[in-house]
């Protein structure tokens, strides 16, 4: 069982930068692979990042390519999505999720949810 919480959503300006974190309980988690998915309102939930379990690969949505970066600290048991150069299309909830296996971009293959943070940019 692992417990996923990120923290670190928030409001800001277009052009600006937040950075997400989300903590796991347990020991394994350096055996997940772990992924970013966000939902805005009456839009369904959409892939933003994935890294492996290693942090050695790493992928990103067309959307966010070049403006966000995942990262995890296996000693701190933490992921966490660096977004630079906000806009007014990234307001959205922002989870994480865990997969016992290699991070894909289909969410319905992950097995744990955190239970999202929100980011809002103005514009």
């Amino acid at each position: 069982q692992v417990q996923l919480v990120e923290s670190g959503g928030g409001l800001v300006q277009a052009g600006g930068s937040l950075r997400l974190a989300c903590a796991a309980s347990g020991r394994t988690f350096s055996r997940y692979g772990m992924g970013w998915f966000r939902q805005a309102p009456g839009k369904e939930r959409e892939f933003v990042a994935r890294i492996s379990q290693s942090g050695g690969i790493t992928f990103y949505a067309d959307s966010v390519k070049g403006r966000f970066t995942i990262s995890r600290d296996n000693a701190k048991n933490t992921v966490y999505l660096q977004m630079n150069s906000l806009k007014p299309e990234d307001t959205a909830v922002y989870s994480c999720a865990a997969r016992q296996s290699l991070a894909t971009t289909n969410w319905d293959t992950y097995d744990y949810w955190g239970r999202g943070t929100q980011v809002t940019v103005s514009s």
